[in-house]
C-alpha cells in the first residue's frame, strides 16, 4: 500500500507530528509512505518533500490581506505538489491542513477527483466548510452560506474585502461531486459540526488524535525548574500554545487569572508568548515558543496544573500531552476541549475567570505524586498514538 500525506507542517506542530507519526507507522508496517508539506524547516528523510516555497507563502499571505481571497496564490508550490503525487503514485492520499498560505486547494482537489485516487481528509479545524475561518466560534453562517463575515480581520486576515460568500460557494461546488472522499474528525464535537455543513453528505468518521507517550511522560523536571528560578515548594500553573497571546489562544485570560491568583508560592509560566506583548507581572514567567518536544515534556512535568483558555479548540493535543506527563487540566469548556480533558479536568464557562480560578485552586490542593502517576497512566492508555495509527491504517486498507 502506498499512502501520501499532505499537511502544512512535518515533525512539528500538532498536525505535523500526527502526519509524521502516520508516516512512521506506515513504514514500520512495510508500506510505502510519503509526506508532502508546505512550511517549516527541511526534513531530510526518505520520501518527505517540502513543496512549499517560502517566498511564495509570504506573497500568498500578502495577497490574502489585500484581496480578501485565500488558498489561491501558490501556483508554483501547488504544481510542485502535483508533480510529487504523480511521481509517487499513491493508492491513498491523506489530506490534513489546507490553509496557511502554502497551497491552491482547488487545483489539488480537481486533480484528485479526476484521478479517482481515494482520499481521506482530516478536519483539524473548520476551514474546509467555511468561507475562510478556521474557527467559526459563535457564527453559524457556514450552515447555510457565508457572507458579511464577522471575523474578517481574523486569520486568514483580509484588510478590506469580504470574499467569504464567493469562497464558500467555490468550496461547496468542489466538494459536491467528490466521490472517493472519506472525512475524519478528531472529536465528536467537530464531526457533528461537519455533518451540519455541506460536507454532511460525506462519510464522516471520528478518529481521535494520539500522541507519542515515549516523549510525553512524567519526567524529573527539577533542572528545568532551577533554570527558570522556580523555588522548591513553589507551585506552577502552565499555559502553552503557539501564539499564546492571540485572540483564539486566550493568553489575556491567563494573565487575568495570574493577577487574580497572585500570591507567594504560586508561579505562572507562559510558553509561546512574546514577552513584549505581556505586561510585566510579579510571579509570571514568559517564554518563547519551543519546537523541542523534549523541552515541552519537561515544562508539562514541572507544572502542577495546565490551563487552556482558548476561544475554540477542536481536539487540543496540548491537553493530552499534559495529562500524559501527569499534569491535570483546567480551562474553558469550549469545542472539543472536554473530549481531551476527561475526568481529571476542571472546566468552566468561557471567559469566567472567577470560576476558572476556583478550578485551578481545587486541582492545586489535590497534588501528590500518586495522583500524578494515576493521571499519566490513564492518559497513556487512552491517547497513545498507536490507537490513532491503527485506525488510520485500517481506513487506508479499506480504500486502497
Amino acid at each position: 500500500m502506498r499512502v501520501l500525506l499532505v499537511d502544512v507542517n512535518c515533525k512539528h506542530s500538532s498536525t505535523g507530528n500526527i502526519v509524521y507519526d502516520l508516516y512512521t507507522a506506515l513504514r514500520d508496517d512495510s508500506h510505502a509512505a510519503s509526506v508532502c508539506y508546505g512550511r517549516g524547516p527541511i526534513v531530510r528523510e526518505p520520501d518527505i518533500f517540502k513543496f512549499g516555497l517560502d517566498a511564495e507563502t509570504c506573497f500568498h499571505a500578502f495577497l490574502t490581506r489585500v484581496t480578501g481571497y485565500t488558498g489561491c496564490f501558490s501556483p508554483i508550490s501547488t504544481a510542485r505538489l502535483l508533480r510529487q503525487i504523480k511521481k509517487f503514485r499513491p493508492d491513498v492520499v491523506h489530506l490534513h491542513e489546507l490553509h496557511a498560505y502554502f497551497i491552491n486547494y482547488a487545483p489539488l482537489i480537481r486533480y484528485l477527483k479526476r484521478s479517482g485516487i481515494p482520499v481521506v481528509m482530516t478536519l483539524h479545524c473548520e476551514f474546509n466548510y467555511t468561507g475562510k475561518c478556521g474557527h467559526a466560534v459563535a457564527c453559524d453562517q457556514w450552515m447555510t452560506e457565508c457572507g458579511n463575515c464577522p471575523h474578517l480581520h481574523d486569520y486568514p486576515r483580509s484588510l478590506l474585502f469580504d470574499r467569504t460568500k464567493d469562497m464558500f460557494r467555490r468550496k461547496k461546488a468542489l466538494f459536491a461531486d467528490w466521490q472517493h472522499l472519506t472525512v475524519t474528525a478528531p472529536s465528536d464535537w467537530l464531526a457533528k459540526r461537519a455533518k451540519q455543513s455541506f460536507l454532511g453528505t460525506k462519510d464522516i468518521r471520528v478518529i481521535h488524535n494520539g500522541i507519542d507517550t515515549e516523549v510525553f511522560y512524567p519526567r524529573d523536571a527539577s533542572a528545568q525548574r532551577r533554570a527558570l528560578g522556580i523555588a522548591d515548594g513553589e507551585q506552577v500553573v502552565l499555559a502553552a500554545a503557539p501564539d499564546l497571546m492571540s485572540q483564539n489562544k486566550g493568553g489575556r485570560y491567563v494573565l487575568r487569572l495570574a493577577e487574580r491568583m497572585s500570591r507567594p508560592g504560586l508561579r505562572f509560566v507562559l510558553v509561546g508568548a512574546d514577552a513584549a506583548a505581556c505586561p510585566m507581572r510579579e510571579r509570571v514567567t514568559v517564554l518563547p515558543r519551543t519546537y523541542d518536544i523534549d523541552v515541552m515534556a519537561q515544562y508539562y512535568s514541572m507544572a502542577d496544573v495546565f490551563v487552556i483558555c482558548s476561544e475554540r479548540e477542536t481536539y487540543p493535543t496540548s491537553c493530552l500531552e499534559a495529562l500524559c506527563c501527569g499534569t491535570p487540566v483546567a480551562g474553558f469548556a469550549v469545542g472539543g476541549v472536554a473530549e481531551t480533558a476527561w475526568d481529571d479536568a476542571a472546566l468552566c464557562d468561557y471567559g469566567d475567570i472567577a470560576q476558572l480560578a476556583e478550578c485551578v485552586a481545587a486541582l492545586l490542593s489535590h497534588q501528590n505524586s500518586d495522583t500524578r502517576r494515576e493521571i499519566a497512566d490513564a492518559a497513556a492508555k487512552r491517547c497513545g498514538k498507536s490507537a490513532m495509527t491503527k485506525q488510520y491504517l485500517a481506513l487506508y486498507r479499506e480504500h486502497s
